[in-house]
Order: C-alpha cells, then sequence, then structure tokens
C-alpha cells in the first residue's frame, strides 16, 4: 500500500496534508504571479529602482540584437508592398477596393475603423488606470500608448485614399483659400478629421510627457555622444527635482482627464460614418457603444498581442506578469 493511501487511522485532512507534503512548495514569485487570492507585488523578485531601471535602460542603449534587423527588414518589406497596392490603387481607381458596393462598406473604412479600434486600448489603459490610481499599469502603459499612436498614423492614410483623390485630402480641412469653399460640416468624414486629429494630439502629447523622466535617465546613462544629445533634447532639461516633478504630475494629470472623454468620443464620432447613412441596416442608433466596446476588446488583444512577446524575447517577465496579462 502506497504512503498516500488511506488507511482506518489516516483523515482526509491528514491524506490531504501528507500529498502536500510529497510536492515541492511553490515559490514566493508563483504564489503571486497565480494566486488570485494573494495581492501580487507589481515587479518579482529581488528588485529595486536600480535593478528595475538597469534592465530596462539596458535595451534601449544595448547592442541591438540581430533579430531586430531581420523583423526590421520583415517589416520594410511589407511597408515595400504597401506603397506598390496603394500606387496600384491610385492608378486604377478606389473601386478595386470594392468602394462601388452599395450594401457593405470598401476596405478603406474598414480599416479606418480597425486601426482607430486598436489605437484605444493605449489611452484606455494608460489615461483611465491613471486616474483611477492602479500602479499595475506601470508594466504595460509605455508600449501601449506607443501602439496607440502607430495605429492612429495607420489610420489616417485611409480616409484620404477613400474618397479617391487622395491629393485633394486637404480639401476637408478648413483652411482659407480663394475659392471662398468651406468643408461640408455635415459629412461624417469631415467629423473624422477632427475627432481622429484632436485625439492623435492628445495622445502624443500624452506618451511623450509621460516619457520625459525615462528619456532623461536615458540621456544620463548615455554613452555615445549622439545618444547624449538626442534624448538631451527630447528630455526638455528634466533633473528629477521636486519642481519638476510637481509640475510634471500636474501636466500628466490634465492630459489624462482629456484623453478619458476622447475614448468614448473619437469612436462614437467613426461610428456615425455608418450610423447617418440612409442604408436599410445601417442607420441605428446601436453603433456608437457598439463600436466603444468593440474597440477596447480589440485594442486589449493588441496590447496582449504585443506584451507577450516582448516579455519573452527582452527577458522582461519580472515586470510584466502573469496578472498583467490576466
Amino acid at each position: 500500500m502506497s504512503s498516500i493511501s488511506l488507511s482506518s487511522d489516516e483523515t482526509p485532512q491528514e491524506l490531504s496534508r501528507s500529498r502536500q507534503d510529497t510536492s515541492d512548495p511553490p515559490s514566493q514569485w508563483e504564489q503571486q504571479a497565480y494566486d488570485p487570492r494573494e495581492r501580487a507585488a507589481l515587479v518579482l523578485g529581488e528588485h529595486d529602482f536600480t535593478t528595475v531601471t538597469d534592465s530596462i535602460a539596458d535595451i534601449a542603449l544595448g547592442k541591438t540584437p540581430t533579430m531586430w534587423y531581420v523583423a526590421m527588414s520583415v517589416s520594410l518589406s511589407l511597408l515595400s508592398l504597401l506603397v506598390v497596392t496603394i500606387g496600384y490603387l491610385l492608378l486604377t481607381g478606389v473601386g478595386v477596393w470594392g468602394n462601388n458596393n452599395t450594401v457593405s462598406w470598401g476596405f478603406p473604412i474598414i480599416n479606418f475603423v480597425f486601426w482607430v479600434g486598436i489605437g484605444h486600448a493605449g489611452t484606455l489603459i494608460s489615461a483611465i488606470l491613471f486616474l483611477l490610481r492602479q500602479n499595475w499599469r506601470t508594466g504595460i502603459n509605455r508600449f501601449a500608448e506607443a501602439m496607440t499612436i502607430f495605429a492612429v498614423c495607420c489610420a489616417g492614410i485611409f480616409p484620404g485614399l477613400h474618397v479617391g483623390r487622395v491629393w485633394l485630402a486637404y480639401w476637408l480641412l478648413p483652411y482659407p483659400n480663394e475659392l471662398a469653399m468651406w468643408p461640408q460640416a455635415r459629412s461624417p468624414l469631415l467629423w473624422d478629421v477632427f475627432a481622429v486629429g484632436t485625439y492623435a494630439t492628445v495622445s502624443l502629447l500624452f506618451w511623450y510627457m509621460g516619457m520625459v523622466p525615462d528619456l532623461a535617465t536615458l540621456r544620463d546613462r548615455a554613452t555615445k555622444r549622439w545618444q547624449q544629445l538626442l534624448y538631451g533634447v527630447l528630455a526638455l532639461g528634466w533633473n528629477g527635482s521636486s519642481r519638476h516633478w510637481m509640475r510634471f504630475e500636474k501636466a500628466y494629470l490634465l492630459l489624462a482627464a482629456l484623453a478619458t472623454p476622447l475614448v468614448l468620443s473619437v469612436h462614437s464620432v467613426v461610428s456615425f460614418d455608418f450610423a447617418t447613412s440612409q442604408l436599410p441596416g445601417w442607420h441605428t442608433t446601436i453603433f456608437p457603444p457598439y463600436f466603444v466596446a468593440g474597440a477596447v476588446f480589440g485594442g486589449f488583444a493588441m496590447v496582449l498581442t504585443l506584451s507577450i512577446p516582448c516579455r519573452e524575447w527582452f527577458g522582461l517577465k519580472h515586470l510584466i506578469t502573469h496578472r498583467h496579462i490576466e
């Protein structure tokens, strides 16, 4: 009979205790990362501000790995393919993207909605969680904000292509001109210009403002002259004084308060591209909250898509824990 079999003298509690004794107890890190009843630490292991700074700064200032060049080459190849396809589109016409279909929407507006939705998660994670004082955001907020900037840049490509003559897309902007023409204020495309433009501006300022202390750290740790000059200019003379921290917190709080309502308003305005049309099946009032909910889910999924490889490839499992993923 095995040692963990239930004999006449063993109680179920003793049996459970004997089974626990025969297995290796989980480490403190595992308990913090997996046990939902325990309050997990934001940084796993024996780390302090110095070691955390070292692990992050070494990635930016260290030697660029070979796989980075491989990934960049693949990305540039795909970007070249995009340029070729856009050139074919401009020479042939937007009909190749399905814009002539009177029932379903064409390829440019579909991609525009996708990229704007992806760009919502960065501001949602950073701004709203900052206002709620959720400190666990610090492990993932930086690349989530960067994802927002690049997603909005990608989204800005498609409305200009949607109108067909991209070289005249600037007519959507209210600028003084000799023709005395003014943009059509009742057009949803004009609403998109202002909504996405405002969102991109606030998100860029919010992202850059949060990086100022980090840029100063890279400036102080840089060994190459061009890195010292670059990070020195971007750091705006940051020296970590109490006055700088006080002004930084006020500015960051103000930008977070401005960015939070934009998360809800921008995609609501984007949904008006569909909701204000007279086509049956599209003219409905459910689209604004429906689009916002879909953007939140899609944005968080993209954050996971980026965070899981980053924590593995760059050795950041102690900073991006399983609690962040879950």
